[in-house]
């Protein structure tokens, strides 16, 4: 699995112009998975986030973390992390999970992470989703879970 986490002041979500998930300061997360990705992935991917120091401490050293700061977090599913852009002027989705594989550990994400994290909300699965955000910082980075790390 692969995600962009993006620290934030806000951020929203929307389909067919109605607001479906919004949250103040936390992490907004870009979620893909990926062809071999099990439970594992998705476990090990919802532990970094959550730990994951990006927030500034007494110091204004990123020193702290989602858990630390209690923030929001809003996870969106986005398929095109997972293509592969290392050759030609066209992405190739090879590496991304068939859409039903990808819509059952995006499915048991939600179940975790609710299970895990008090203040989560969640994009649509498959949807027209607009997002919006106001990212702080800039603070961007790219977590993966593979079978590599466990």
């Amino acid at each position: 699995m692969i995600t962009i986490i993006q620290r934030v002041t806000m951020a929203k979500v929307t389909v067919n112009h109605q607001a479906i998930a919004e949250i103040d300061v936390g992490i907004m997360a870009l979620v893909a998975v990926e062809k071999d990705d099990t439970d594992k992935e998705v476990e090990r991917l919802l532990e970094r986030i959550v730990n994951f120091r990006i927030f500034a401490d007494e110091h204004d050293r990123m020193n702290l973390s989602l858990q630390d700061i209690h923030g929001g977090l809003l996870i969106v599913p986005q398929f095109t992390l997972a293509a592969n852009t290392e050759k030609g002027n066209r992405p190739s989705f090879i590496s991304g999970a068939a859409p039903e594989h990808a819509q059952q550990l995006f499915s048991y994400l939600q179940q975790v992470a609710l299970t895990v994290y008090p203040s989560v909300q969640f994009g649509q699965f498959g949807a027209d989703m607009q997002v919006s955000l106001i990212n702080n910082g800039p603070v961007t980075f790219t977590l993966r879970a593979s079978k590599s790390q466990r």
